[in-house]
């Protein structure tokens, strides 16, 4: 029993490791699209970011979307109805994917509708087999959210 435990809870980390935090796409396939819009991204050139999904027209791609989203969301100035719009794109190709979770759980807390993250943390809890970093960011962020927004107290 516990060495067929310890072969899922590798097959899970494994499977965990080999992704990139938001995609779904195993880092050995990753198309140069997704790679050159990951630069970007990680350079918080959100702009080149959004040019580069925008050339590769991979509109019908999960993952796309959920970058879309994610830039759109932290550019200057962000556009958060076209980062919502984005996410729920993702999430109608892939009810399961975690980073537009996450992601759209953050966006709903910059729009102050708590019940709504704690929907989307709902379902990454229940999607992670182990707690997973998408799980934990967004609970991170709605904990400081309450945080934040508690009432003072007399």
């Amino acid at each position: 029993m516990f060495s067929i435990k310890a072969a899922l809870i590798g097959l899970s980390l494994t499977g965990f490791l080999g992704v990139h935090a938001g995609d779904s796409i195993p880092k050995e396939v990753v198309p140069a699209w997704l790679a050159d819009a990951r630069k970007a991204v990680n350079a918080k050139n959100f702009d080149k970011a959004i040019t580069v999904l925008q050339a590769s027209n991979q509109s019908a791609s999960a993952d796309w979307n959920n970058l879309m989203g994610y830039a759109n969301r932290k550019k200057e100035p962000a556009d958060l109805d076209a980062a919502e719009m984005y996410y729920q794109e993702a999430l109608r190709i892939d009810p399961k994917h975690k980073g537009a979770l996450e992601y759209y759980g953050q966006l709903l807390l910059l729009r102050s509708d708590l019940p709504g993250a704690e929907q989307l943390l709902l379902r990454l809890d229940k999607l992670c087999f182990i707690s997973c970093e998408e799980y934990r960011d967004l609970k991170q962020a709605i904990n400081a959210y309450k945080l934040k927004n508690q009432p003072a107290s007399k």
